[in-house]
């Protein structure tokens, strides 16, 4: 989360998330009873798909109330992993939702399941279209959220929400072929479907994995840090420059070479200025460490 207004940053995911668990239960209400209705597989499946989106919300708040508390004795450098394992619940979650969608879906299409290839009704296409719209909106909702606060879970969750709209796209796909007189392609939409969730799931894991293991900042960001720091006045070179990754935050570790007939008071003082200003410039960064060299 942000390094300023913290509780101002878990408002608005808590709000944000508690959006969300609203309008996937409803969702996954009208998917299921269109699906059960319309006797199409697809649209079950989309349904459950939404129902492991409220559990996924839960974990994500769960997640963030945990990285929003202060440092203690126990965890010195602060809570801000705990989004991260948040993430990872959510990737195997979703990982194993789409496995089962795709494993049904694999059964009817080799014909396991027999008397399951029915013509789907008309209320699954209405049900797919309501939930392509509502999905593709709460991701970018979301994902606005996540990006204004930093939020690794929050984002994780963005991307649950359109791995879910792409789910109703394929559905939709699913459903219309099979009304035109091809039954098979409803479950071949739900393998597809499976493919969506399981990109996502993947994609959620290596982000949350890369943050839970030191993973340094892009090369961008970190010009951009170099840039800041030679800009102080006094400074003659930058001699080592470490980003790592923390949860959603960033921790600087720089080793700067300045005149070497200064003080130490003087030395201290540019040290202390290249601190100040990269925890003011960049407010994903936690903490930055800077040891000064001297310059011969």
């Amino acid at each position: 989360m942000q390094k300023d207004g913290a509780p101002n940053s878990e408002k608005i995911a808590i709000r944000i998330s508690y959006t969300s668990i609203a309008v996937n239960v409803v969702l996954t209400v009208f998917k299921l009873l269109a699906g059960l209705l319309a006797h199409s597989g697809a649209m079950i499946s989309d349904a459950v798909h939404s129902a492991s989106d409220v559990v996924s919300t839960l974990i994500v708040i769960v997640g963030i109330r945990i990285s929003s508390k202060e440092s203690d004795g126990d965890h010195p450098y602060g809570h801000e992993r705990f989004e991260c394992v948040a993430s990872v619940l959510l990737a195997v979650m979703l990982g194993l939702t789409g496995l089962g969608i795709g494993y049904s879906g694999i059964r009817k299409i080799a014909g396991v399941d027999q008397g399951t290839l029915v013509i789907p009704g008309r209320a699954a296409l209405v049900a797919a279209i309501v939930s392509v719209l509502l999905k593709e909106a709460m991701y970018w909702y979301t994902r606005v959220g996540a990006k204004k606060i930093n939020s690794t879970a929050l984002m994780a969750d963005a991307w649950h929400h359109r791995s879910d709209a792409l789910s109703s796209v394929g559905s939709f796909a699913g459903i219309l072929a099979s009304r035109a007189g091809f039954p098979v392609m409803d479950p071949v939409a739900s393998v597809l479907i499976c493919g969506f969730i399981l990109k996502a799931a993947v994609d959620i894991f290596r982000d949350a994995a890369g943050k839970m293991t030191d993973h340094a900042t892009s090369p961008e960001e970190q010009e951009k840090i170099r840039a800041t720091i030679q800009s102080v006045e006094g400074v003659l070179q930058i001699d080592e420059l470490k980003t790592r990754t923390f949860g959603s935050r960033i921790f600087v570790d720089v080793e700067i070479g300045v005149q070497g007939d200064l003080s130490l008071m003087e030395a201290h003082a540019i040290a202390e200025e290249v601190h100040d200003r990269i925890e003011a410039e960049y407010p994903a960064v936690k903490h930055c460490m800077v040891h000064e060299n001297p310059v011969i």
